[in-house]
C-alpha cells in the first residue's frame, strides 16, 4: 500500500478540511466515468483507500504509529476479519470497483466508518442529483446566494422567496464558495464575494499591512481588524518587506468544526513620497552616519 499523504498530496500534518479538499479533487479527477486513460480505475481505488484511513482519526493514528504495514493483508488495520476485500455495488453508470473494507456491521460499504456524504458528493457531479442505494435521487432544484467573506466567518441567516413561499435559511460559520446547503426540495448554492481586506485560501486568509522604515528597522508592534476584532502583534527589528507574519487560528472558522484556519499578515514597508523639513533633516543625518559606518567596515 502507498502511503496515504502522498496519494492525496497533502502533509502529515494536513487538516481534516484539506485532507477532504485533495480527496474530491483527486476523485473527480480519476473517476472512471470522466477519466478513460488506463490506469485511472487503479488510482481513483488508491485515493478512496488513502482518504478511507486519513479520514479516520483511529485509522490514521494506526499509520502514523506503524506505518502501512498495520493496513496489509493480516495486519491490524487490514480488511474485515477474514482480511478479505469487499465488492462494491455497481454505482450509476455501471461502474464497480473493490477497495478495503474495515469490517462494519450496519452494512454500508465502506464498513461504517467512510464517510459516504463525501463520495456522494463526488459522484453527484457527474449523475447530476446523487443516489441512494445505487438508485438515482430526483432532481433538485439549485438556487444560488452570494454573502460577505464576513458573513462566512460568522454564519449568517437569510430570507429567500423561492416559488412564492419565504423560507429562513441559516448558512453557517466556515462556508465557502461552491458549498451546498440543503433546505427541503432544493439545495442553496453559496457564492462568497471577494473582501477588500482579506484573501481567501481554504481556511486562511491573507492581508497586506504597510509599516514605516523606522518600524521596520527598531521592529515594534502592529495591528489588523479581523473580522471578530483587532489582532495585536510584533515583529522583529531588521524586517524586510515582504516578510509575511503568521498568527496562527485567526483565520477562517472551519465548517463544522471549532478549529480555524490561520491568519497570514505580509508586511510593506511605507515609502513616503514627500517628507517634512524635519524629517528630511533627520533622514539625511541618518543616511550620512550610515554612510560613514559603511566606510569604516572598510577600512584595515
Amino acid at each position: 500500500m502507498n502511503d496515504p499523504y502522498s496519494t492525496l498530496g497533502v502533509s502529515k500534518s494536513a487538516t481534516e478540511t484539506e485532507i477532504k479538499a485533495a480527496y474530491r479533487k483527486l476523485a473527480l479527477q480519476y473517476h472512471p466515468d470522466r477519466n478513460k486513460e488506463k490506469g485511472a480505475v487503479d488510482k481513483f481505488k488508491e485515493v478512496t483507500q488513502a482518504y478511507e484511513i486519513l479520514s479516520d482519526p483511529k485509522k490514521r493514528q494506526t499509520f502514523d504509529q506503524f506505518g502501512s504495514a498495520a493496513f496489509e493483508q493480516g495486519g491490524m488495520g487490514a480488511g474485515s476479519p477474514g482480511g478479505g476485500m469487499n465488492q462494491g455495488q455497481g454505482f450509476p453508470g455501471g461502474f464497480q470497483w473493490s477497495w478495503s473494507s474495515s469490517g462494519g456491521d450496519d452494512g454500508s460499504a465502506f464498513g461504517g466508518e467512510f464517510d459516504l456524504n463525501d463520495a456522494f458528493s463526488v459522484f453527484e457531479s457527474f449523475f447530476g442529483g446523487g443516489f441512494s442505494g445505487g438508485r438515482r435521487r430526483p432532481r433538485r432544484d439549485i438556487y444560488q446566494i452570494s454573502i460577505s467573506l464576513s458573513e462566512a466567518f460568522h454564519g449568517t441567516a437569510k430570507d429567500l422567496v423561492i416559488k412564492g413561499q419565504r423560507h429562513s435559511i441559516k448558512i453557517p460559520a466556515g462556508v465557502e464558495s461552491g458549498n451546498r446547503i440543503r433546505y427541503g426540495d432544493f439545495d442553496l448554492q453559496i457564492e462568497v464575494k471577494k473582501d477588500r481586506r482579506f484573501e481567501r485560501e481554504g481556511p486562511h486568509l491573507v492581508t497586506t499591512l504597510k509599516i514605516s522604515y523606522p518600524d521596520a528597522v527598531l521592529g515594534g508592534e502592529a495591528e489588523v481588524e479581523g473580522f471578530d476584532g483587532p489582532v495585536k502583534f510584533r515583529f522583529q527589528p531588521g524586517t524586510e518587506s515582504g516578510r509575511v507574519i503568521r498568527l496562527r487560528e485567526q483565520g477562517m472558522p472551519l465548517l463544522h468544526s471549532s478549529q480555524r484556519g490561520d491568519l497570514y499578515v505580509k508586511l510593506n514597508i511605507d515609502v513616503p513620497s514627500k517628507v517634512s523639513g524635519d524629517q528630511r533633516r533627520i533622514l539625511e543625518e541618518l543616511r550620512e552616519a550610515m554612510k560613514k559606518k559603511s566606510e569604516k567596515k572598510g577600512w584595515w
